[in-house]
C-alpha cells in the first residue's frame, strides 16, 4: 500500500500511470472519496503487494437504526460489532435494546454480537447516580452481574463491555471488583469481559471521567480493555485533532505499564467535526462523517493540509455567510500513523467509534496492513 498526497495537476489516471495500477484499482481501494477532481493536499490509497504486520481483533459499534449500506460493507473488517447500547437501573436490572437484527446480520456474517452495558440514561447522559447505586450495594453488584449473564445466555452474544463513565472517586475500587465479579461467573461459560476505558495518562489523573478508572486493576480483571484514544477535538471544545497521535502514545505509553498488551485495544474515531471561527467558547462543532469532510473540501474548493504533530489532516473554508471553518477529519494517513503505533506497542487490536458510516479508506488501510481475525 502506498498513500500518494495529491498535487497540482494529478488525476487518477496519472497516478495510477505513475504506480502501475488502473482508475478501477484506486477508486476500490479509496471509494467515494476519489472523484475525477482531485482535491490539492488528499490522501489517495495505491493498492500494493505488502506485507502484513500481523493479526489484530476489530471491534465497532453501531446503533440498530445503522442503514444497510454502512453495515454491510464494513462487516468484512470486523472480529466484534457492539450495539449500542443497554443500560442499568439502580436496582441492577437492565434497560433492553432491540438489537436483535443487528445480532443476526453479524453472525450471518462471521462476526461475533458484543453485549455493551453502559450507564447511559433516556436523555443520553452517563448517570452518576446509578452507577454508585450499584457499586455502593454488593448485592446490587451481584444482581447486575447475574443479569449481564443472563442476557448473554438469551442472545448469544461473544461477550460483555463494560462501559461506566463518570463514576464518583470512592467508588474506585468498587468498580474493580464488580469486573472481578462478573468475569468469575462469565469465564466458566465462556465468555469475555471487556471494559472501555478513558484515556489516562497518569494513574492519580484528576476529574470525574479518570478517577475511578484504575488501569491496573480492571486490566487484570477483564479479558480486554478498550481505551477511548478519541475526544481530544469535541463537540464543545476548541478546534484541535480528534485523536491526535502524539496525545493517543501517551496514553497507550501510559496503558501498556499498567495492562498486558495483549489486552489492549486501541480507540479509533471514525468521524470529523467542523467549527466555524473564531471558536467561541461554549459553541458548538458540528460532528461529520469522514466521508462528508472529504465532500466538503471538494464543494469549497479547500486545499486539505497536514499537521504533522497531531498526524491528522485539516483543512479552511468559508461558508455561504462568508464565516471562516476549520475541518479536523481522519485519512488514509492518520489511520496509517495510528496502525503503526498499535503495531509498536503489540496491541490486541482496535476499537472504531463508529461504522455508522462506511468510510473506505480507513478499512483499506487497516485490512491491508493487519489480518483480521474471526472469532
Amino acid at each position: 500500500m502506498i498513500i500518494h498526497v495529491t498535487q497540482k495537476g494529478d488525476s487518477l489516471y496519472s497516478i495510477g500511470k505513475q504506480n502501475g495500477v488502473t482508475i478501477e484499482q484506486l477508486l476500490s481501494a479509496n471509494g467515494p472519496t476519489v472523484q475525477p477532481s482531485l482535491i490539492i493536499g488528499q490522501a489517495v490509497i495505491v493498492p500494493t503487494a505488502t506485507q502484513k504486520l500481523g493479526s489484530v481483533l476489530a471491534n465497532s459499534y453501531a446503533y440498530p437504526s445503522i442503514s444497510d449500506t454502512a453495515l454491510f460493507p464494513s462487516l468484512p473488517y470486523l472480529s466484534m460489532l457492539t450495539p449500542f447500547s443497554y443500560g442499568i437501573q439502580p436496582d441492577g436490572s437492565l434497560v433492553d435494546l432491540d438489537d436483535s437484527e443487528l445480532i443476526t446480520i453479524a453472525e450471518n456474517n462471521n462476526v461475533v454480537p458484543v453485549l455493551l452495558i453502559t450507564t447511559l440514561t433516556e436523555d443520553g447522559r452517563f448517570s452518576s447516580e446509578n452507577a454508585a447505586a450499584v457499586l455502593s450495594n454488593e448485592q446490587i453488584m451481584r444482581t447486575l452481574a447475574e443479569n449481564i449473564i443472563q442476557k448473554l445466555q438469551t442472545n448469544n452474544y461473544f461477550g460483555v463491555d463494560i462501559d461506566f463513565e463518570y463514576i464518583p472517586q470512592q467508588y474506585r475500587q468498587q468498580y474493580a471488583l464488580f469486573i472481578e465479579l462478573l468475569h468469575s461467573l462469565a469465564q466458566p461459560l465462556g465468555y469475555k469481559v471487556l471494559v472501555s476505558l478513558a484515556p489516562k495518562i497518569s494513574s492519580n489523573q484528576k476529574g470525574l471521567l479518570y478517577e475511578a478508572h484504575d488501569y491496573s486493576l480492571i486490566g487484570a480483571a477483564a479479558d480486554y480493555t478498550l481505551i477511548m484514544t478519541y475526544e481530544w477535538g469535541y463537540t464543545y471544545g476548541p478546534p484541535m485533532a480528534v485523536a491526535p497521535i502524539d496525545k493517543v502514545e501517551e496514553v497507550i505509553k501510559y496503558a501498556v505499564s499498567q495492562i498486558p498488551s495483549q489486552k489492549i485495544l486501541m480507540g479509533i474515531p471514525n468521524y470529523a467535526y467542523d467549527w466555524t471561527l473564531p471558536y467561541v467558547k461554549g459553541t458548538a462543532a458540528k460532528s461529520i462523517s469522514n466521508n462528508r469532510a472529504i465532500e466538503l473540501a471538494r464543494e469549497t474548493g479547500a486545499q486539505i493540509m497536514y499537521d504533522n504533530t497531531a498526524q491528522t489532516p485539516y483543512y479552511n473554508y468559508y461558508d455561504i455567510n462568508s464565516k471562516k471553518h476549520v475541518v479536523w477529519f481522519e485519512d488514509a494517513r492518520s489511520i496509517s500513523a495510528k496502525m503503526q503505533l498499535l503495531n509498536n506497542y503489540r496491541l490486541a487490536g482496535y476499537s472504531i467509534w463508529t461504522v455508522m458510516s462506511f468510510f473506505k479508506p480507513m478499512m483499506t488501510v487497516m485490512s491491508s496492513m493487519f489480518d483480521i481475525i474471526k472469532l
